[in-house]
């Protein structure tokens, strides 16, 4: 009995200590507070669910063009982007089924055949013997103080950013494909601006024509409406070679070749521009995957500590094997050559160099730095979010400001052509006009565009899609209160 007891000391003491291995805790106070409310919300409140509860949806789709859900869908399906985050989930996974591997028991079969002297023989010489056996072992290891379960915890947190990161590039492959359309969109519309505005031109350079045949006007007043023309052309075949490098990097993000790739033009672009309603939610750090995975990232480094404050704890391992051994093949599979055995190992490493030192510093100095890489993240979605907002607000303000500048630009260069063609006014008049005119309805169409891209910065800054309606919160459901967009 006080033998048992001797063995079993090691092993007691370790159930002492289950418990002593404590991971650290984070610091909340480098993760920034989210704000009451947006600035931009203009202190507008309403009440939403939590927004991690709301799905990303086919966003994009509410831009109403069917070429750009097909671009989107065969982006989602043929990126290089998404296919590489997929297999990096994948292997994410595997690692994770490896961790909880080591937390199972462990199951073996084996046969071997050995031959030679016997060394535990009395006689001499020793006799030449033959040994040949056939079982199954199990092992087992106790995981007293969290080293397997901070490990495997690690591990799934690892999945689990990396699906969020998967999510995260799905998110910004799609946006990039959707605001590289409308640029490509815009393109066409500006291309064809030009294209009309260069037919008005040429109305005028015959015009001159004739005045100058009649000797009404000199040939200066030609070759000027000639020089203008002439500029505008260029100007046209600037907006063709942007168009095309538009349809290259599209071509990328939809994973075909630029070289068999096209996009065909249209005259008029009739993508609609959605307006995001109120109740923006102020807790959009949760519905970002890229937070989500910094979020993830952070707390497997804190699992990770617990893993190298582990080892400097005993180890025990639990061993049983079971078979059949025989000097003799024949004897091999008879019951009397049956054998077992039972076992405990406790392996607690004395001096190692400062290996395990080094390991529990280098844990403690990857959360530091996960902890900050998730600080950045929060504080980088937040900014995101009122970038988009103050671009949204503001560039309604420009586009009502610059509707009336074209507005008049345009009765300007009409009245100017009606008094050139009456003589009333110069060519010198005319051309400035015109070139107003053309200036501020590309002034127009950029506005418009920013308006778009803005949209889309929106919703990528807001983790996805916002038309899922929330469900009434009550203050007993933990409700989230928000800010609501202008």
């Amino acid at each position: 009995m006080t033998v048992s007891r001797f063995l079993l000391t090691p092993l007691l003491a370790a159930l002492v200590l289950t418990g002593c291995v404590a991971l650290p805790p984070l610091d909340t106070s480098a993760v920034p507070e989210p704000a009451p409310a947006f600035k931009e919300g203009e202190g507008r409140w309403t009440t939403a669910a939590p927004a991690e509860a709301q799905s990303r949806g086919e966003w994009w789709k509410a831009f109403a063009d069917p070429a750009l859900d097909a671009l989107v869908q065969r982006a989602g399906e043929r990126n290089t982007d998404i296919q590489v985050a997929a297999a990096r989930l994948t292997q994410a996974r595997a690692l994770l089924q490896s961790a909880n591997a080591d937390r199972m028991p462990q199951v073996g079969v084996g046969a071997g055949a050995s031959r030679g002297t016997d060394a535990n023989a009395t006689s001499m010489p020793r006799p030449v013997g033959s040994q040949f056996d056939v079982g199954a072992t199990l092992s087992y290891e106790l995981d007293l103080f969290g080293r397997l379960s901070n490990a495997s915890r690690a591990a799934a947190l690892d999945a689990q950013q990396r699906e969020a990161l998967l999510q995260s590039t799905r998110l910004l492959v799609q946006a990039g494909t959707a605001q590289t359309y409308l640029a490509l969109r815009s393109a066409d519309e500006e291309l064809a601006l030009m294209t009309d505005t260069v037919a008005s031109y040429r109305n005028t350079e015959r015009l001159v024509e004739r005045r100058l045949n009649a000797g009404d006007v000199a040939e200066l007043d030609l070759e000027r409406i000639r020089t203008q023309v002439a500029a505008t052309e260029s100007e046209a075949i600037a907006v063709q070679r942007r168009r095309a490098e538009l349809e290259h990097a599209l071509a990328v993000l939809v994973g075909d070749s630029a070289s068999g790739f096209s996009v065909a033009p249209v005259t008029a672009w009739a993508t609609a521009l959605p307006v995001i309603p109120a109740g923006v939610p102020g807790t959009v750090l949760t519905r970002r995957p890229d937070v989500a995975a910094a979020q993830a990232g952070m707390l497997a480094a804190q699992a990770r500590v617990g893993v190298a404050k582990a080892a400097w704890f005993p180890a025990v391992n639990l061993t049983a094997s079971g078979g059949l051994a025989s000097p003799d093949l024949d004897d091999l599979f008879r019951w009397s050559a049956r054998a077992w055995g039972v076992g405990a190992l406790l392996s607690l490493p004395i001096f190692d160099g400062g290996r395990r030192e080094a390991g529990e510093r280098t844990a403690a100095a990857q959360l530091d730095a996960q902890t900050a890489v998730y600080r950045d993240a929060v504080l980088v979605a937040f900014r995101d979010v009122e970038d988009q907002l103050s671009a949204l607000r503001l560039l309604a303000n420009q586009a009502e400001a610059q509707g009336r500048a074209v507005a008049a630009a345009g009765r300007a260069s009409r009245l100017s052509e009606s008094r050139y063609r009456n003589g009333l006014v110069s060519q010198i008049d005319l051309l400035d006009a015109q070139r107003s005119e053309l200036l501020n309805k590309r002034q127009a169409l950029q506005v418009r565009t920013a308006q778009y891209q803005a949209t889309v910065g929106l919703v990528r800054a807001l983790g996805g899609s916002w038309d899922t309606p929330a469900p009434p919160a009550s203050a007993g459901e933990g409700a989230t209160r928000v800010a609501a967009t202008r």
